[in-house]
C-alpha cells in the first residue's frame, strides 16, 4: 500500500485584485503628497510680488514710452571714470556735441544700496559734462539724466570702475 499525503495548503498568491489595490494605493499616496505640498506652497507664498501691481504696470509703460522717445532722439552717451570725477560726453544723432543740457546723476554700488552719491554735473567743454565724486574706488553704476531746453529727456546707465 502506498502512503497518502495530505494535499498542500495553497500559500498566498498575488492575483489581479492585489495588483490593482497596490497600484491604486501607490497613486493615492503620490496624489495626497502633491496636494499637501501644493497647499503648503500656496499658504506660504500667495503669488503677490508687489503691493501695487497696477501702479507698477503704469510706471513700466511710462518707462517703455520714455525709451522709445529716447531712441527716436538718437542721442548717444559715453561715460568714463577719472580720479575724483565722472565725465559724461553727450552727442546727437549726427555726432555733434549736445550743449546746454541740465545733467543730473546718481552713483550706486552694484551689490548694495549703501553709499549712494549724486554728483553735480557741469559742462566743461561742448558736450562734455563732469561731476565730482570724491575719493571712490571699485565698481559703481551711473544713472545720468540729461534734459534740454525743449524738455527732451535722455537717460544713460553705465557701469564704471575706479582704480
Amino acid at each position: 500500500m502506498s502512503a497518502t499525503y495530505p494535499a498542500p495548503k495553497p500559500g498566498f498568491r498575488i492575483n489581479g485584485w492585489h495588483v490593482l489595490g497596490g497600484v491604486t494605493a501607490f497613486f493615492a499616496v503620490v496624489i495626497a503628497v502633491d496636494v499637501l505640498f501644493t497647499v503648503l506652497a500656496v499658504r506660504t507664498f500667495p503669488g503677490q510680488v508687489s503691493v501695487t501691481p497696477y501702479e507698477d504696470g503704469l510706471l513700466y509703460n511710462k518707462r517703455i514710452a520714455q525709451e522709445q522717445a529716447q531712441t527716436a532722439l538718437g542721442w548717444r552717451a559715453a561715460a568714463e571714470a577719472q580720479p575724483g570725477l565722472v565725465a559724461l560726453t553727450l552727442r546727437d544723432a549726427e555726432g555733434r556735441p549736445l550743449r546746454g543740457l541740465a545733467v543730473t546723476g546718481r552713483l550706486e554700488r552694484p551689490a548694495t544700496e549703501a553709499d549712494r552719491r549724486q554728483p553735480r554735473f557741469v559742462e566743461t567743454a561742448p558736450g562734455r559734462y563732469e561731476g565730482t565724486t570724491g575719493a571712490i574706488d571699485g565698481a559703481w553704476d551711473l544713472t545720468a539724466e540729461a534734459v534740454d531746453a525743449q524738455g527732451r529727456r535722455f537717460i544713460a546707465e553705465r557701469r564704471l570702475t575706479w582704480p
